[in-house]
Formats: structure tokens, sequence, C-alpha cells
């Protein structure tokens, strides 16, 4: 049952307009409380505290990025991280879809950037486009799926979020024929990574990531087993959870809460159901419980029912889930400790996306809750200030569509 608190706690307030599909919102971390806002398709903006765009952007990509389709398309600028100390070196690092390099297999589609860049001396506002060093190039053998989240973990490590390559059921060109690519530890594809960008060249590897000792295992995975974790954030507060949605296939949404070395099942099983690659509605009786390295699955914390599979059912919530924060901000204090993530939309030809809460009780289980706030569009992402507050980053058209693009901020 929805507590009264929660129904009564937020609203959204229109921040900022006139984007095809953000998909970032960082603090621009120089103490002028000024924000990023990554656009997919290429360029990245300040919002200035007056809540105006400024006249140029901050970094445009719109020439580096692979070209998008018109329509529906998961490629683009993905992901944005400032350094933790961008107010004395300027560096950030961005997540992008270049065109497919050379060295990549013929049949793949395209190959994702990890790049760093310095913001420019005199101006914290505008990059450097020319600084731009690549870290790292993950070939992508079709087009979605990317999930491209970078962010800095407290132990001052770039984590980055990586999907399965594509297409569905982890399989087909590219994908590891036996196992998928979210069980294969010699591919970056369906990981979490996590690098040291302050050594090393071009970066250096943790010497406590599970895989740093060697073998034919990447050492850059943290965990893995994950289809396409749209949405991964740390709590700024408690124990400092790193936290990660997960977009099913067909049956159920997923939230899970990482930990070093954890395998969360893909494509062993979705959810807590497990997965049949070849019939990805009918649910095999049995699967494995542990991973080909014979480590034991780790559960979500939250799943929900998706309208594909369960059309009638009135537990379905959606069909792709969007990972969010853990509040922290001080304006709601109903949703403190909350971890408030949302569904992309109900419906794939309507704008229907729709918010959560997820609550941990006493007895450490989750559960979940729906916000009673009508948002109307899609929901692409959520950003997080300096303050902790939370915004929704939609849009209002499954295609890229230009200025349909919309930022929210959560508010009493």
């Amino acid at each position: 049952m929805l507590s009264y608190a929660v129904a009564q706690a937020a609203n959204l307030k229109s921040v900022a307009e006139g984007f095809t599909s953000p998909t970032v919102l960082i603090s621009l971390t120089d103490g002028s409380g000024r924000l990023l806002i990554a656009d997919q398709v290429g360029t990245i903006h300040v919002l200035n505290k007056d809540g105006k765009l400024s006249d140029q952007p901050f970094l445009d990509l719109r020439g580096k990025i692979a070209k998008l389709n018109q329509g529906f398309d998961e490629r683009g600028v993905l992901g944005v991280a400032l350094h933790p100390k961008f107010k004395e070196n300027r560096k950030f690092y961005v997540y992008y879809s270049a065109p497919r390099r050379k060295e990549a297999p013929e049949k793949f589609d395209h190959t994702s950037h990890i790049s760093e860049f310095k913001a420019k001396e005199n101006d914290f506002a505008q990059a450097d486009p020319a600084s731009e060093r690549l870290l790292l190039q993950i070939d992508k053998p079709q087009f979605n799926h990317n999930c491209g989240r970078l962010l800095f973990g407290p132990d001052g490590f770039l984590y980055i979020g990586v999907g399965d390559g594509g297409q569905g059921n982890d399989t087909g060109v590219g994908h590891n024929p036996q196992i998928g690519n979210g069980q294969d530890l010699t591919k970056h594809l369906g990981k979490i990574l996590r690098i040291d960008i302050d050594k090393g060249e071009p970066y250096g590897i943790p010497t406590d990531n599970p895989f740093a000792s060697g073998g034919e295992a990447k050492p850059e995975i943290f965990a893995y087993g994950l289809r396409n974790p749209w949405g991964i954030s740390f709590d700024r507060g408690g124990s400092h959870e790193m936290f990660a949605s997960d977009v099913g296939q067909d049956s159920w949404e997923e939230v899970n809460i990482i930990i070093k070395g954890g395998n969360y099942g893909w494509r062993i099983r979705e959810g807590f159901d497990c997965f049949d690659p070849k019939n990805s509605l009918k649910p095999p009786p049995d699967c494995p419980k542990v991973g080909a390295d014979g480590k034991p699955l780790v559960d979500p914390i939250l799943v929900y029912k998706n309208f594909k599979r369960f059309m009638n059912d009135p537990e379905a919530k959606g069909i792709s889930v969007t990972g969010g924060y853990v509040y922290r901000g001080k304006a709601i204090p109903a949703l403190t400790g909350k971890y408030i993530f949302a569904d992309w939309s109900r419906a794939w030809v309507n704008p229907d996306g729709v918010l959560f809460a997820g609550t941990r009780g006493a007895d450490k289980k989750w559960t979940m809750e729906t916000l009673p706030v009508k948002v109307g569009a899609y929901v692409v992402a959520f950003g997080e200030d300096d303050d902790g507050e939370l915004y929704v980053l939609t849009t209002g058209n499954n295609s890229l569509k230009p200025k349909t693009g919309k930022v929210l901020k959560l508010t009493p």
C-alpha cells in the first residue's frame, strides 16, 4: 500500500527544455551550482543557476559519434563524469558511441569510446575538444544495450556500465553462443568495469579488482551477468552502496545492489526466473544457481513484471527500468533513504513513464511503491545535484525527435 507520506511527497517542475533525449545530469563541481546536461545526440550543455542554458555547449561531439537513426536509437552520448579533483585538474570523462573502428569485426555496429577531456584553463564551463585522450574502446555488435553510464566511486575509481552488446536474449552476432556475453569473462560486454584513471597508461587496474591478478578474464571487470544496466549510482549517504537497474528481456525488470565480483545472472536468469534464450517468454523450471566460474548468482533487491509477458497482469508496471538514486536531499523528507527510479514507459507507443520509490525494511528486504506523479513522457534517466536533489530526464518521443526532451526537478 502507498504510504500517505510518500503519496503527498513529490511533484515535478520543469527546469530546462529543448533537448532531444537528455541522458546525463551532473553538477559542474566548481562551486558555481551550475549543472551539466548531456543530450544523446552529441552535445553537453551548461545549465546556469538562473535556469538558463549557456549559449554555447560545454562540449559538442556530434562530429565524433556514429550516425544515429532518425527513429529509435540507443547510441550517442551516454555517460559523463567529472574527476573527483575536477576543480584542480579540469579532467572529465565521456562515454560515446563512435563509428566502428577498423579493428572491429566486420559485422559489428559501432565502437564505444571512453575518453578523457579537459575543461579550458580559464573557463570551467567550456571543454577543450582537442584535449581528448582515448582510454578504452569496446566494439559493439549491435546498436542497442550499450548502457554507457560513468561515475566515480567513493574509492576514487571510475566505474563504467556496459550492456551485453545488443539484440535479444544475449544471442546472435558478437555473442558467446554457449553462455552469452553477460557470463563471458573474456569480454567487457554485460559488465560493470572499474579502472584507475590516475595511474598507468592509458589507465591502471585497481589491485583488488576481482580478476586483476591475470588470466583470461578482463581485469577491468568489477561485476558481471548484466543485460543493460540503464542507470548506476552510488548512495551518497548510508554505506555508499552501488545501485544498478537492469533492463529485462520480456518478463522482469530488476534493481540490484552491486558488489565486487558479483554475478547478477544474465543470461542464466531474468529477475528470479530461469531464462531460456531460445524461448524468452517461457522460463524453464530449473537452471544453475551458480555461474560458469562456480560462484553463486546474486539476487536482485527489487523486481517487477514487464507488460510484454504479463500484459493483463495488474502487477505489471512497465517495459524498461530506468535507474535512479537513493534520495539524500532535504526538500522532500518523506523520500529520504528511498531509492527513486522509474520505468521508461508503460507502453512503447505512448509517453507514459512512471516513477517508483524503493524502501528497505527493518528485515533488510526491499519493497516498492509507485509515486503518484504524472510524468507524461518517456523517462530516459535521472540526475543528482550537489544538494542531493533529484532530476528526471525525459523525452516526448520514442524516436530521436528534436526539442521534445526536458529536465524536470523532483520537488515537494
